[in-house]
């Protein structure tokens, strides 16, 4: 018996769009990393912070964490980050 795999990514009927960041990313730039919490969330930016620091040598990344995974962020950790970082990735895990 074969194993098949199944694509589950759909055909998209908009073309994709290059846009322009308001920040070029090139020099020195502070990248947010915010988990929920969730299993592997740490992990997931742990393997992010890796390979955006091979492409963005000068970045400084910085690390927030939700209190727990259904819980929005604060207002006071959404202020921390917007005052502190150029760019935010979020992430969850499973």
């Amino acid at each position: 018996m074969a194993i098949q795999f199944h694509d589950p990514r759909g055909e998209t009927r908009v073309p994709p769009e290059r846009y322009s960041c308001r920040h070029p990313l090139e020099g020195a730039v502070s990248i947010g990393l915010l988990a929920n919490n969730f299993p592997d969330s740490v992990a997931f930016l742990d393997a992010v912070e890796t390979a955006l620091g091979e492409r963005l040598p000068r970045a400084r990344f910085r690390r927030y964490a939700k209190p727990g995974a259904s819980a929005p962020a604060s207002d006071a950790l959404v202020a921390e980050m917007a005052g502190q970082c150029d760019a935010l990735v979020t992430a969850y895990g499973h």
